[in-house]
């Protein structure tokens, strides 16, 4: 018996080109993103969607395109940004992690961290309890799927207490050598040795 498929029908507003540019990407690339992701269809002409699929599947698409489109109007989407919001809107449909503690609203400033180059907010109530977690205490362990902003939420965390003067130094620590690995010749200079564990500072920064 096959599923019956649905459509839903939104508009996204306010209708302002340069934030639907962003949404979409170059040659539709973000919808094609989510469209992989939930096997779903997404059609568009000008600010009106019509996302097609199984129930469940074409409800998280509405959220996750309607969630993108409120980020548009702060910061500059790339297929890494789609992929955590597609990540922490999966999560949370699926029985994720919630916190067991009363969230506060959304707009708080408490789910945000100002870098020099952007702002940068906490997405749904994972990241939310992490940033909150990393806020109230010294020591904070963030354990989950590739791609839900655990590096990159720590980091941006850390430069945002140095550039306000709450830490005089950012310290990155990992193993030089994974367990049971030989560590035999490292090709190249410093930077290239050094460069793949200061990436997500890069990022951040």
């Amino acid at each position: 018996m096959n599923a019956t498929l649905i459509s839903q029908d939104f508009v996204l507003e306010p209708a302002d080109n340069h934030r639907l540019a962003n949404l979409c990407g170059q040659f539709d690339e973000h919808l094609r993103q989510i469209e992989r992701r939930l096997n779903i269809e997404i059609a568009s002409r000008g600010n009106c969607f019509r996302v097609t699929g199984l129930p469940g599947a074409a409800q998280t698409g509405l959220e996750v395109i309607q969630s993108l489109f409120k980020m548009t109007d702060q910061e500059r989407l790339d297929p890494e940004r789609i992929h955590v919001c597609l990540q922490e809107t999966v999560m949370d449909d699926t029985g994720g992690y919630e916190d067991p503690s009363p969230m506060q609203a959304d707009n708080d400033e408490s789910f945000e961290i100002q870098t020099k180059k952007k702002l940068i907010r906490a997405r749904g109530k994972n990241q939310k309890f992490y940033l909150k977690s990393i806020r109230e205490h010294d020591l904070a362990f963030g354990i989950g799927p590739a791609g839900t902003g655990k590096t990159y939420l720590a980091v941006a965390s850390a430069i945002d207490a140095l550039e306000n003067e709450h830490v005089r130094r950012i310290v990155l620590v990992r193993p030089a050598v994974e367990a049971g690995e030989r560590l035999g010749f490292l090709p190249g200079d410093l930077s290239q040795k050094v460069d793949p564990y200061l990436r997500p500072m890069y990022d951040a920064l």
